[in-house]
């Protein structure tokens, strides 16, 4: 495509605003990026030796617009000044994920869900790579895929995770397998209903012909997909691929069992699943799909087992950040747990996990923004204590512990009230638990 003389706007100078507009420039365009706020001046000098101008500031929430194309960073809410002023001037939005896949000549591994996208894009990476496919993970997690594009002369596949932010903006984005993992109460401080919520990760399956695949979970009713569906289900029979004891089988034929993997609980089951699922979809065998599955080891911040103090265990699940992650965490524990939550308010509450908190906590240390709200609920049936900061949460929590006993942090929504984004989160409480433990 030649974007020669093209001139280009990007809203955004994130990660992949950067990218954006690396690749814009790259193919000939006129790029100018756009952030309101203050960016880092080394990321900006880049930018401006290869030829982008960069404006910041109050400056970048009321320019003039004069562009042939708009460029989206999926961060950005829509309704903030920066975009409005663009909206108001007849610009139409183009997502980041959309300007990558216009120079994209590979087909597209796509994996969206309310939980467990990372986990599973990652798994998909490590099984092709296992199978001898040249795959990257990228787009919502790492590597923006405006990135990867420029370098794909280095792979045969692309394996992208998606968020509804980015598919909001797309027009002709069609994964050769679009992977549905599940949808459940989410970004509700961003969307008025889940139905809103539920329309944008819909989009991943819109531009598939009856050539592509779709991978779907089961228990969602996905209107419209015209790909050929592989369904899967970790709970129920009559998905082609389901959960017999420990065992993953395939249309009744065991496949993999979880024993030979380094994951456990039911939610990564169906992980797998869906990993296996894009497998049969490029016609891997099984026993090369298995490779890389199981040497498939969790990142960070998922139910990650930190340190043990006095017989105690610490368990980091900062990666929870809604309420589906959370009762995942909670029914992956054998026995009663001193269960650490809370965080920013994303606009919903807590009651409708209220009698899962009264089989599995017991007892519950509540921080942030939502500690009051989860207080009223919870109290009801467990008892409950409000800690201001995490420290003094791993305090509480150690107190209400036994030996043999765990205390899990799974906050169950988001941390920007308290710390940078869910990794700030995690690293601090193992940082507690690992000075604490010496």
């Amino acid at each position: 495509m030649n974007f020669n003389y093209t001139r280009a706007a990007v809203l955004g100078l994130g990660a992949s605003g950067e990218a954006a507009a690396k690749l814009l420039r790259r193919h000939g365009a006129r790029v100018t990026v756009f952030d309101s706020g203050k960016p880092d001046p080394q990321k900006i000098q880049g930018l401006e030796e290869i030829g982008v101008s960069v404006i910041t500031g109050e400056a970048a929430d009321v320019a003039e617009v004069d562009y042939d194309l708009t460029v989206l960073s999926p961060g950005i809410d829509p309704v903030v000044p920066l975009v409005q002023n663009f909206l108001r001037q007849g610009a139409r939005l183009t997502g980041e994920l959309e300007l990558a896949f216009h120079f994209c000549k590979l087909p597209v591994i796509a994996v969206t869900g309310t939980n467990g996208k990372t986990t599973t894009t990652q798994m998909i990476e490590s099984m092709l790579n296992g199978a001898s496919f040249r795959t990257v993970a990228c787009g919502n997690i790492g590597m923006p895929f405006s990135e990867a594009v420029q370098r794909q002369e280095e792979f045969d596949i692309f394996t992208v995770e998606v968020s509804s932010f980015q598919l909001e903006t797309i027009w002709t984005f069609r994964p050769t397998v679009a992977v549905w993992l599940n949808l459940t109460p989410d970004h509700l401080d961003r969307y008025p209903s889940i139905k809103e919520y539920s329309a944008a990760k819909l989009r991943v399956f819109e531009n598939q012909h009856s050539s592509d695949f779709a991978v779907t979970n089961a228990a969602d009713a996905l209107p419209g997909i015209v790909a050929r569906q592989i369904r899967f289900s970790a709970y129920s029979k009559g998905a082609d691929f389901t959960l017999q004891g420990e065992t993953i089988h395939f249309r009744d034929a065991p496949i993999l069992n979880m024993k030979e993997t380094h994951v456990a609980g039911i939610h990564n089951a169906e992980n797998l699943m869906a990993a296996l699922g894009t497998a049969y979809a490029l016609q891997i065998p099984w026993e090369k799909a298995r490779c890389g599955l199981t040497e498939y080891r969790l990142l960070p911040h998922r139910c990650e087992n930190v340190g043990e103090i006095d017989g105690v265990v610490f368990i980091n699940d900062s990666k929870a950040t809604n309420l589906d992650a959370l009762v995942k965490a909670l029914e992956s524990q054998p026995e009663p747990v001193v269960l650490i939550a809370g965080g920013k308010d994303k606009g919903f509450g807590f009651d409708a996990i209220i009698d899962l908190i009264h089989d599995k906590a017991k007892h519950a240390v509540l921080i942030g923004e939502m500690a009051d709200r989860i207080l009223q609920s919870w109290s009801k049936v467990v008892p409950c204590s409000v800690a201001r900061t995490l420290r003094e949460a791993v305090v509480q929590a150690r107190q209400h512990s036994l030996p043999g006993e765990v205390v899990l942090f799974s906050p169950g929504t988001s941390s920007f009230d308290m710390f940078k984004n869910y990794g700030d989160r995690g690293n601090q409480f193992r940082e507690i638990i690992q000075e604490l433990a010496r």
